[in-house]
């Protein structure tokens, strides 16, 4: 199994495609959403500039220890966000699994679309088991959103972070082959 052959994923509504380093403007709009940095992360080292971007997203096609690909709307081609399969566990066959979606790309079916897609893809294609990931309990957008592509909750990590004046839980989720195969074949 290798993250070194970066796809193209079609869907309906989405196509989910390698990054450049010319995708860094739009996505250090999306990166300073407010709903993407309250459900995501606060860059700890102060705002990423545009040579950072440029940088991290020109450098992704290169990487073989992760996948991460831009989230586009189909019908434009609009950049709305990101999908990343990373932290690869060569003996357990699993991998970690995050994503962000920007304003234009929320409310639309994009996000649900882009999850089944790589996610898919992590199975089929790359023979993966187990994906798994780690969302803010306040996310609830998120958690359906993962519900619906079949992760379960494993666990629950009770007020782990500090975000917005309140502690916040962090749910653990996963789907595993055998899950992601079933629901494959009752969506068909």
């Amino acid at each position: 199994m290798s993250f070194a052959v970066k796809p193209t994923l079609t869907g309906t509504s989405t196509v989910l495609r390698p990054f450049t380093g010319a995708d860094a403007d739009v996505m250090g709009e999306i990166l300073q959403d407010p709903d993407v940095v309250r459900f995501t992360f606060e860059p700890s080292d102060g705002p990423l500039t545009r040579e950072d971007l440029r940088a991290w997203y020109g450098s992704r096609s290169a990487r073989t220890d992760r996948l991460d690909l831009a989230v586009t709307d189909r019908a434009t081609g609009e950049l709305v966000g990101e999908v990343v399969l990373n932290e690869w566990d060569p003996d357990a066959r699993s991998c970690n699994f995050r994503t962000l979606i920007g304003p234009r790309g929320r409310g639309r079916g994009l996000g649900t679309e882009a999850v089944r897609l790589i996610v898919g893809h992590g199975f089929e294609q790359l023979g993966l088991r187990r994906v798994e990931l780690a969302a803010y309990g306040n996310n609830t957008r998120a958690l359906r959103v993962y519900e619906k592509a079949g992760f379960v909750v494993e666990g629950v990590r009770r007020e782990v972070r500090m975000r917005d004046g309140e502690w916040t839980d962090e749910v653990l989720m996963a789907v595993l082959d055998r899950e992601w195969a079933a629901l494959s074949s009752t969506a068909r």
